[in-house]
C-alpha cells in the first residue's frame, strides 16, 4: 500500500489534465455544432477598424444586430490589431485564449480560497467550462475572463510589489465595473487608518490602481480626443445604449427589478436597491478583509459590482467560479451545490425572451427563473456576512494584518 500511494499521487495530475482536455474538446465541438457567432468579438474587431480608419467610434453600429461600442476608448485601442487577422483565425485564437484564461482563472480562484492541489485546477476547469457564464463568454467572444484574471492576479500580489494595483486599474480602463475593487481597497485603507492610525497596504494599492486607470484613460484621450470626450461626457451615462434593462440576460438588480415591476425603467426602485446592496456589499467586504478573510472580501466585492451595475449580462457572472469554490471549502456545501446548479442550469433562457420584449410579461415562475443569478448573488452576500462574523478578531495593519491581507492569496 505504501508503495502504491506515491505512484497514485504522481498519476493524479496527468489524469486531471487529460480529463480537462477531453472536456474542452467536447466543449469546442459543441460550440461549433451550435454555430456560435462570437458576435461581441466581431464588434471588437469593428471598433479596432474604426479607430484605425479615424472614424466616429460611438456612432459605430456593427454586425447585422447593429450593436454599438459601449466600452471606454482605451478598450478600442486594444482592439486595433484585430482587423489584421482573418475572421476564422481570430475566432480560433479567441476560443483557445478564453479556454486558457479559464484555467488561469480557476487556478487563481483556488489559490484565493486556500486550495493548493494542482490537479484540482484541471478538474474544476473541466466542469466550469460548461457553466452558462463560461459558455456564453466563449459563444460571444467576450473578454470577461481576461478582466477577471487581471483583477485576481492583481489581488494576489504582495503589498510591496511595484505592480500591485496595475491589474485593477487596467481592467477598469477597459470596462468600468472592476473599478469597485479600487473603491473597496480605498474604503478598507480609510477604515484601517481611522482605527489604527495608518492605512496599511490598502491605500497604496488603491492609489496605484487609480494611477493606472488614469494613465490608460489619458493615453486613450491623447490618441482619441473626440471619442474620449464623447464617452466621458455622454456615452457613460447612457445605459440604454447597451440594451433593454429587462432583457433576461441582464442579471443585475436593475434587470431583475425591471422584470419584476414589468417596466422598462425601474428608476428610483433600482437606485435605492442598488445603493443598499452596494453599501452592504462593500461593508461586508471591508469587514472581511480587515479580519483576514481576503477570499470572502474579493468575491463579495465582485458580486456586489455585478449586482449594482446597470447591466450585468449573464456572461459577466464568471465570478460564480470563486463563489462556488469558496462556499464549498467553508462548509456551506448545500449553498455551493445550489449555486453550481443555478449557474449551470441555463434556466434564464427557458423563459420567454427576445423580440417583442416578452420579459415585461413574465409570470411568477418565469420571474424566478430569470432572476437566478441576482438571487444567488444576494444570498451569497448574506452568507458572507454571516461567515465574516466567525472570522478572527480584527488586528491593526501594524501588528501583522497587512501581511495577512496582502499575502493570503499567495500562500499555498
Amino acid at each position: 500500500m505504501t508503495a502504491i500511494a506515491p505512484r497514485a499521487v504522481r498519476h493524479r495530475a496527468p489524469v486531471a489534465v487529460g480529463a480537462c482536455l477531453v472536456s474542452f474538446a467536447a466543449f469546442w465541438m459543441a460550440q461549433r455544432a451550435a454555430h456560435v457567432s462570437m458576435i461581441d468579438l466581431m464588434v471588437y474587431r469593428a471598433q479596432g477598424a474604426t479607430v484605425r480608419a479615424g472614424g466616429d467610434l460611438y456612432a459605430l453600429r456593427a454586425t447585422a444586430a447593429r450593436l454599438p461600442a459601449t466600452y471606454p476608448p482605451f478598450a478600442a485601442l486594444l482592439f486595433t490589431p484585430l482587423p489584421l487577422i482573418d475572421t476564422v483565425t481570430m475566432r480560433t485564437l479567441a476560443a483557445a485564449g478564453n479556454l486558457a484564461l479559464l484555467v488561469v482563472f480557476v487556478r487563481l480562484s483556488l489559490r484565493l480560497v486556500g486550495h493548493a492541489r494542482v490537479e484540482s485546477v484541471w478538474w474544476v476547469a473541466a466542469v466550469a467550462v460548461w457553466c452558462e457564464p463560461a459558455w456564453t463568454t466563449l459563444r460571444y467572444g467576450q473578454i470577461n475572463l481576461l478582466l477577471a484574471v487581471l483583477v485576481l492576479w492583481d489581488l494576489s500580489r504582495r503589498p510591496e510589489d511595484r505592480w500591485t494595483g496595475v491589474g485593477i486599474g487596467l481592467a477598469a480602463a477597459v470596462k468600468l465595473t472592476p473599478a469597485l475593487f479600487a473603491v473597496f481597497l480605498l474604503a478598507t485603507g480609510l477604515v484601517a487608518r481611522r482605527r489604527h492610525g495608518h492605512g496599511g497596504p490598502w491605500l497604496r494599492h488603491a492609489r496605484v490602481a487609480a494611477a493606472s486607470f488614469a494613465g490608460a484613460t489619458l493615453s486613450a484621450a491623447a490618441v482619441l480626443p473626440y471619442d474620449s470626450w464623447r464617452f466621458w461626457t455622454r456615452v457613460v451615462f447612457a445605459a440604454g445604449r447597451v440594451g433593454h434593462a429587462e432583457d433576461t440576460a441582464n442579471q443585475a438588480l436593475r434587470g431583475v427589478l425591471a422584470r419584476l415591476l414589468h417596466t422598462a425603467d425601474p428608476g428610483a426602485a433600482w437606485a435605492l436597491t442598488a445603493a443598499v446592496a452596494g453599501a452592504t456589499g462593500l461593508g461586508v467586504a471591508v469587514a472581511a478583509e480587515l479580519r483576514g478573510g481576503r477570499a470572502w472580501a474579493v468575491t463579495v466585492c465582485a458580486v456586489t459590482a455585478l449586482l449594482v451595475s446597470p447591466v450585468s449580462w449573464s456572461h459577466h457572472w464568471v465570478w460564480c467560479v470563486p463563489m462556488v469554490l469558496l462556499l464549498g471549502t467553508h462548509a456551506y456545501r448545500l449553498a455551493a451545490l445550489g449555486t453550481l446548479l443555478a449557474f449551470s442550469s441555463y434556466a434564464l433562457w427557458w423563459v420567454p425572451h427576445g423580440p417583442g420584449r416578452n420579459e415585461l410579461h413574465q409570470n411568477g415562475i418565469e420571474l424566478m427563473m430569470s432572476a437566478l443569478y441576482g438571487m444567488f448573488g444576494c444570498l451569497f452576500l448574506v452568507i458572507a456576512g454571516v461567515a465574516g462574523v466567525a472570522l478572527r478578531t480584527p488586528r491593526g495593519p501594524g501588528r501583522g494584518q497587512a501581511v495577512t491581507a496582502g499575502q493570503a492569496v499567495t500562500k499555498e
